[in-house]
């Protein structure tokens, strides 16, 4: 079974060689992020000859899972979160490879009962993929309610602030 690096980086846009990141890196002004490398599936694939939109949305939701194991390894049971919401913009096809892509992760905003983590997904050449923005409430576990971000949660998230997604494509109201 081969492990997975993870490492917590200054914000770089133009950086992907993870080799030469530092883990320890946060500097003051340019934003936190987690590089999170997934590997991809054969099956992940479309008739099109790349990874299916679906595919995408599955990875960024095993690099939300991995964020958090990393940021929140011994999160207690009283702290649960549900995905309220999330907004991808596709901006280039991924192509099957050997080679992980990588998707950085970060809290783009807190909130009084809910944070919005932005996540930014580069194909193994380095180039911006798709961006993502999942809003997340937290929950009180016995009544599913939407409940304040304790203290302690408050400042985990809040350390790992970094660049808030800008989407190319205006968001709609779906309603109208």
């Amino acid at each position: 079974m081969s492990r997975t690096k993870i490492c917590a980086v200054a914000l770089d846009p133009d950086a992907l060689d993870t080799d030469a990141l530092d883990p320890n890196a946060r500097a003051a002004g340019s934003g936190y992020h987690l590089d999170i490398p997934v590997a991809l599936r054969w099956g992940d694939m479309d008739i099109n000859n790349h990874i299916n939109n679906v595919q995408i949305s599955r990875i960024f939701e095993e690099s939300r899972v991995r964020s958090f194991f990393e940021w929140m390894p011994d999160r207690p049971r009283k702290f649960s979160f549900l995905v309220a919401r999330q907004d991808i913009e596709f901006s280039a096809p991924v192509h099957y490879s050997l080679d992980p892509v990588h998707v950085r992760t970060c809290i783009g905003r807190v909130g009084r009962s809910s944070f919005v983590m932005a996540l930014r997904l580069f194909d193994q050449s380095g180039t911006l993929c798709a961006t993502a923005e999942t809003t997340m409430v937290v929950v009180d576990p016995d009544t599913g309610r939407p409940t304040p971000i304790p203290d302690d949660a408050r400042g985990l998230l809040s350390a790992r602030l970094g660049e808030p997604v800008r989407f190319h494509t205006p968001r709609t109201n779906a309603a109208g």
